[in-house]
């Protein structure tokens, strides 16, 4: 009983929660939008949903610059990194990066075909989507994408995220 009431506990100490969810493996991913209020955040809060329809999701916490892209913009984008990526994970990562379009100045990019969004060159994958729906859930929001494209480069490998560190998956 001890032992069941220290693990309830803990779920109150948001150093625990992340300590535990963090041996939760998960790929990285970076977040995109185009036009004039183009951003990219990097994230790991990325699944898919559905195959038919076909929808993924990511989840934005509420005080991010994302959230507030995404709740003005129709379409985004999600570059999978491959495991050579760290540099580009931890940039998009890095709150002191420029803000708008010139952010994007860093890395080499293209415009999607269907989103404009900016897609990552070298990722593994490339997703872009329709906002189809937003769900607020604690301090975030799960934003719904509709796949209007997806591409994926065979052979690669991942760059995966665990106990707080990048790590490459074969």
């Amino acid at each position: 009983m001890e032992r069941l009431q220290l693990a309830h506990d803990a779920i109150h100490e948001q150093a625990s929660v992340r300590r535990v969810l963090g041996a939760f493996a998960t790929g990285v991913t970076v977040v995109t939008a185009g036009g004039d209020l183009a951003h990219g955040m990097t994230a790991n809060s990325f699944t898919a949903v559905s195959l038919a329809p076909p929808l993924i999701l990511v989840c934005v916490g509420r005080d991010a610059r994302m959230h507030h892209v995404l709740d003005r913009q129709a379409t985004f984008a999600v570059s999978i990194l491959a495991s050579d990526q760290t540099e580009v994970a931890r940039y998009f990562a890095d709150k002191r990066r420029p803000v708008g379009p010139e952010q994007f100045n860093a890395v080499s990019w293209f415009p999607g075909a269907y989103s404009g969004a900016p897609l990552i060159d070298g990722a593994l994958a490339h997703l872009e989507c329709e906002l189809d729906q937003s769900h607020e859930a604690g301090e975030h929001t799960i934003y719904v994408g509709r796949l209007l494209s997806l591409w994926r480069r065979p052979g690669e490998d991942a760059l995966m995220f665990l106990n707080g560190q990048f790590l490459r998956a074969a």
